[in-house]
């Protein structure tokens, strides 16, 4: 009997016989379906989940396959179905040539999948048997490319031997970013993205979400660790951190299967802040893990919806559709699953329905279809039309369409490379074409699926994009394929199908899955020593710190010296400008007072103008009143200066308007108190001395000019200028006096005007009352002296926005004193005592004063020897009566020759008690 076995048109039957060998290599060639063709394609698939392992047998052996895999079942057909397929396409019929096959059955185990590689290599030798079958029999023909495998394991331990003949091998599963290395597996391809892409969606998804706290579970092969190391790196890129890692065994059969199923439940149920899962496993795990944890919820006590999660779902069981038999959705919660891009199936189903229906009546027998019906429970000649619809639903289940386009590319690929090498040579015979010669065709091709072009990039993989699905319950079943987003792999971004989609997966967000509470605006994260960086405490943001996001890392200070925050919040608040402010209740008051000040100063003046030819106004000083009003409204003008927003232009004219205005009043006051002094001196020569430097509008010209060269000297030397002073939370603008010295000399030269007006006016304190103004000048110089002189003090010690005020205030006074002192006596006289504003009551009153006076002279006693006499003080004023007409003249004479009386008289009696003395 030769090794191949009868060929069929259709299938070639290999019975699943798995026979144990015990002291020979006897039974160790696979068991597989073939079909013969003028080129083979191998093909290996997981048709089991497992084999049955014995460590009491020591020689090469077979080993039996346990528990029958629909899934792989119906990929396996899928490549049949494929094969069949390009056998018919326009592309081989053109060069007339055919594909075979050989499909065996790797029963997911890595062992069992290098014995069927070594049958694809040449290595297989079924020469030697117990019963010495004819050596000479034909060797099967070599394969061109393999198909497979599945799980990334399986399809890393063939690519190694594959790669010593340049044997080609597609996989339509395996997503290992490891294979994507040429330079250890340059042989290997594959029709799915690499991992790196499915775990680059499911950590963008996580991020998009927030999902940062979050469980993985993985099997403990090569796959497994890849996986696992791709998606950790990946998440902790953006944030997010992993709080317990679960693995399971590779292999269904491994003894501690259930231990790792038992601590993985425990775990997620012992992390209450754990919401998301991720899983990287098998469906015979998941279908075990979701039942422990139902078991462990019911044991704790617990109601079944703590158990509940969100499930993120890998390529190797998000479509896994008998598993939603054994999962319910309102007791594991949320499954979002990742799955690769599928193609239209409707020729797949076809063929599966047209498989089926021929059932056992097929003129080929399958050794895998039979062991499908075997599994069925059904036998030779008992299939109705009840089992095969049976059938069909449950191999319709178990379909990875995903899978199963994967494999039509992987086929289609292969044809197309095979079709491109026979159209520039003959490949009727055997030989003539060489896989590695197939392989270099793959690289540098476009083949064509349904109305699309596909081809492999320079790592061998085709990168289509993944579809996202959300497993949803229709009609009390689980419904799994309701595509909801797809994620681009060139783009790194998801696009929904509907809004409806977007709504149902960002519905999802709703669910927190963070180690710690998150932190609000106004706060940052802290994160322990040695913890991980996703469990952290909410500190509050110190004070002109803020933070505007959820989970801020840190505070960020306010950008400006003008902003500010208080501790604990989200955004920087304005510095609020401060300034001795026009609505302040006391400004108010001390621009009422200016206003009122300013009125009255006017009244005045109106009325001093009305009454200038009167005694009282003369008295006062005639022209003189006039300049000293206008000097106080510049003085109460320059104290509005001070309310408001200062400017560089009124911070310096403020200073400088009331250093002049006060100067020029000031110094119209030194000029009467000179004239006290010179009416009243007693000693003859220096009065005439006086008299000849008695010039007044000389005196304040040179007075004032003296203040207006020391302002002058400020404004270009050191100029007063607008400054703004940072406090915590305010500012306070203000005018900076540029040079306090100066500032100083300003003030201190008033100050000596007002001292010599003290002086002067004190000495003629005794003057008649009802004209007197020696005592109102020292009054109004006294006060201004006390007022500045405490002003000095506080307004050192005084900072903030009344500042201004103080000096407002002292203004204020001054101005206020000098009105008192100097015009309101006389405006009383003016308006209430119009009879003593007459030229004879002034004299009445002169005379009344004089005769007092010589009356204390005659009654004092001689004077010692060598001290001088203190006479009466002379007095001349006939500049009070200066009127144009005769009566004017006569009175002038009038008083003259009184005054020439008075005088004549006082020097008889001061001759008679010097001669007396004597």
């Amino acid at each position: 009997m030769s090794c191949t076995g009868p060929l069929f048109k259709g299938l070639l039957l290999v019975l699943p016989l798995l026979v144990r060998g015990h002291s020979s290599e006897a039974g160790t060639r696979p068991v597989g379906a073939t079909q013969p063709g003028d080129f083979i394609i191998g093909g290996v698939f997981p048709i089991h989940q497992d084999v049955q392992r014995d460590s009491a047998f020591f020689p090469p052996q077979m080993q039996e396959c346990v528990s029958f895999d629909k899934g792989g079942f119906t990929t396996a057909i899928a490549m049949i179905n494929a094969i069949d397929t390009m056998n018919r396409s326009p592309a081989l019929k053109e060069v007339g040539v055919t594909l075979g096959y050989r499909i065996y059955d790797s029963c997911s185990d890595v062992s069992m999948a290098l014995r069927v590689t070594a049958d694809f290599t040449g290595k297989g030798d079924c020469s030697s048997s117990s019963e010495g079958t004819n050596a000479t029999s034909p060797q099967p023909p070599p394969v061109l490319a393999v198909v497979g495998a599945q799980h990334s394991e399986m399809s890393i331990a063939i690519a190694r031997q594959l790669t010593l003949k340049s044997i080609p091998q597609i996989s339509y599963s395996s997503t290992a970013a490891i294979l994507s290395d040429k330079a250890r597996f340059p042989g290997f391809m594959r029709t799915v993205p690499n991992d790196k892409y499915q775990t680059a969606a499911m950590v963008q998804l996580l991020s998009d979400n927030k999902w940062t706290w979050v469980g993985i579970l993985t099997t403990d092969g090569p796959y497994g660790r890849s996986v696992k190391d791709s998606f950790v790196s990946q998440a902790s890129e953006v944030g997010v951190c992993v709080s317990f890692r679960e693995t399971f065994p590779e292999s269904l059969s491994n003894p501690q299967l259930f231990l790792s199923v038992r601590a993985a439940a425990r775990a997620i149920l012992r992390s209450h802040r754990v919401k998301v899962i991720v899983s990287f496993v098998k469906p015979i795990h998941m279908m075990h893990l979701t039942q422990e944890l139902r078991r462990q919820t019911l044991q704790d006590g617990q109601p079944l919806e703590t158990m509940r999660r969100i499930w993120l779902a890998s390529d190797i069981w998000a479509t896994t559709s008998y598993l939603s038999k054994h999962m319910k959705l309102e007791e594991v919660g949320h499954v979002v699953g990742f799955t690769f891009k599928r193609g239209d199936m409707e020729s797949f189903n076809r063929y599966l329905s047209k498989l089926l229906s021929t059932g056992h009546h097929s003129p080929v027998t399958n050794p895998f279809l039979d062991e499908f019906y075997a599994e069925l429970n059904t036998s030779q000649g008992a299939m109705d039309a009840i089992t095969l619809a049976h059938a069909e639903e449950s191999l319709q289940e178990h379909i990875d369409y995903d899978k199963v386009f994967g494999v039509e590319l992987a086929v289609g690929a292969i044809t197309h490379a095979v079709a491109s090498i026979c159209r520039l040579r003959d490949c009727k015979e055997n030989g003539t074409v060489r896989p590695w010669e197939v392989l270099k065709a793959l690289r540098n091709q476009w083949f064509p699926n349904r109305d699309k072009n596909y081809s492999f990039d320079k790592k061998g993989d085709i990168n289509l994009d993944h579809d996202i699905t959300l497993w949803r319950t229709e009609n009390g079943s689980i419904y799994i394929h309701d595509i909801v987003a797809e994620y681009s792999t060139l783009n790194h971004s998801f696009v929904y199908v509907s809004r409806l989609a977007r709504k149902q997966l960002t519905d999802l967000s709703r669910i927190v899955s963070k180690c710690s509470d998150t932190c609000q605006p106004g706060q940052s994260k802290k994160v322990a020593l040695g913890q991980h960086t996703c469990c952290y405490e909410c500190i509050n943001c110190t004070e002109n710190y803020f933070s505007n996001d959820t989970d801020s890392v840190k505070c960020v200070r306010c950008g400006s010296n003008m902003e500010w925050s208080p501790e604990g919040s989200s955004r920087c608040l304005r510095k609020t400008l401060n300034f001795f402010s026009w609505r302040d209740g006391f400004a108010v008051v001390l621009l009422a007072l200016s206003a009122v000040g300013i009125l009255l100063v006017l009244l005045i003046a109106a009325l001093f103008l009305h009454q200038r030819h009167t005694p009282v106004v003369r008295a006062g000083g005639g022209p003189l009143c006039q300049v000293i009003l206008l000097s106080l409204v510049g003085s109460f003008t320059s104290a509005t200066m001070f309310v408001g927003p200062p400017s560089i232009r009124l911070c310096e004219a403020r200073q400088v308007l009331f250093g002049v205005s006060f100067t020029l009043c000031v110094s119209c006051i030194l000029v009467k108190s000179l004239k006290i002094l010179l009416a009243f001196q007693v000693n003859p020569r220096l009065q005439r001395a006086l008299r000849q430097l008695y010039r007044p509008y000389v005196i304040v010209a040179v007075c004032v000019a003296l203040q207006v060269g020391a302002c002058t000297c400020w404004l270009v030397l050191w100029s007063p200028f607008y400054h703004v002073v940072m406090y915590p939370t305010t500012m306070l603008a203000e005018c900076h006096e540029g040079s306090y010295v100066l500032f100083g000399v300003m003030l201190g030269y008033i100050a000596v005007l007002a001292l010599v007006c003290f002086a002067c006016a004190y000495k003629g304190r005794k003057l008649p009352q009802k004209y007197n103004e020696a005592k109102f000048i020292t009054f109004s110089m006294l006060l201004y002296l006390i007022s500045w002189l405490i002003f000095v003090p506080v307004y050192v010690t005084t900072s903030g926005i009344y500042v201004p005020a103080v000096e407002m205030v002292v203004i204020l006074i001054s101005n206020y004193g000098v009105l008192s002192c100097h015009f309101f006596p006389k405006c009383y006289v003016i308006l209430f005592k119009r009879d003593q504003n007459t030229a004879t009551a002034f004299k009445k009153n002169v005379y009344e004063y004089s005769r007092r006076n010589l009356d204390s002279v005659s009654a004092s006693d001689t004077t010692l020897p060598g001290e001088r006499f203190a006479g009466p003080y002379i007095i001349s004023v006939p500049s009070l009566f200066r009127k144009s007409t005769g009566s004017s003249r006569a009175t002038k004479a009038s008083v003259s020759s009184n005054s020439v009386s008075i005088n004549s008289d006082v020097a008889v009696r001061q001759r008679h008690r010097r001669r007396t003395s004597i």
